[in-house]
C-alpha cells in the first residue's frame, strides 16, 4: 500500500475517510446485492483489477465490479468490449455501481472521492506536459470532467477539465462535484461515446517542430 502523500491537503484526506466510512456503512446492503448479482452473472472473480497510474503517475491496482464476461473467439482472443459487456454490466456502469470497490483504493490512500479519473498506464507517455499535470493530485472516483460530459467529451476537453481541477481545487469544489455527480448518475448522462462501450482509446498528442500540438 502506498502511503498517502503528506504534502496533499489533509482536509481532503479526512473528508475522503469520513465519507468513505459513513458511506460504506450506508450502502452495505447495495454492496452485498451487487456482489451477489455479479457473481451469478459473470462468475469469479467478482472484482476487476487493473494497474492504473495514480499520484505522479505511480502505479496502483484499481478495483471495480466486473461488467464484462471473459468470452473469447475460436483463437482464444477476448471478444471486443461491446460483445462482452453484459446487460447487468451496462446497468452497473450507467449507475456507477461498478465503481463502489474503489472505496478500497480511497481507504488505502491511492484515490480520492474527487479527482481526475485514473486511465491506462500506456497513456503516460502520450500526454503533453500540460496534460500530465492531471497527475498532480490523487485520481478520483468522480471529477470535474465527469460532471461536464464524462465519456462523451473529447480527450482534449477532458484533460482541460482535469487540469482546471488541479489548479482550482478546494473542499467546497469537491462537495459541489459530488452533488452534481449524484444528478449525473440519476440522469445517466455521458456514459459512453457513440460506437464505443466506454470511450475510444487515447492515442496521444505530439509537439511538432513549430511547437504546435497535433493529434
Amino acid at each position: 500500500m502506498q502511503p498517502y502523500p503528506s504534502y496533499l491537503p489533509l482536509s481532503k484526506r479526512l473528508f475522503d475517510l469520513i465519507l468513505t466510512l459513513i458511506g460504506g456503512v450506508l450502502i452495505s446492503p447495495i454492496i452485498v446485492l451487487t456482489t451477489t448479482l455479479v457473481y451469478f452473472a459473470h462468475g469469479r472473480p467478482v472484482l476487476f483489477r487493473q494497474i492504473r497510474p495514480g499520484y505522479k503517475g505511480k502505479p496502483f491496482t484499481i478495483y471495480k465490479f466486473r461488467t464484462m464476461t471473459n468470452q473469447r473467439d475460436r483463437s482464444g482472443n477476448l471478444l471486443p468490449d461491446e460483445a462482452r459487456l453484459t446487460r447487468l454490466g451496462r446497468f452497473l456502469r450507467s449507475t456507477s455501481l461498478d465503481e463502489i470497490p474503489e472505496l478500497i483504493n480511497i481507504l488505502k490512500g491511492e484515490m480520492s472521492w474527487v479527482g481526475p479519473r485514473p486511465l491506462l498506464m500506456q497513456y503516460l507517455d502520450r500526454y503533453t506536459a500540460e496534460q500530465a499535470r492531471r497527475h498532480d493530485v490523487l485520481p478520483g472516483i468522480t471529477g470535474w470532467a465527469q460532471i461536464n460530459g464524462r465519456n462523451a467529451l473529447t480527450w482534449k476537453d477532458k484533460f482541460n477539465f482535469d487540469v482546471w481541477y488541479v489548479d482550482h481545487w478546494s473542499l467546497s469544489l469537491d462537495i459541489k462535484i459530488l452533488l452534481l455527480t449524484l444528478w449525473k448518475v440519476i440522469t445517466r448522462e455521458g456514459i459512453s461515446q457513440p460506437g464505443h462501450a466506454t470511450a475510444e482509446e487515447f492515442m496521444g498528442t505530439k509537439n511538432n517542430h513549430n511547437g504546435n500540438v497535433s493529434k
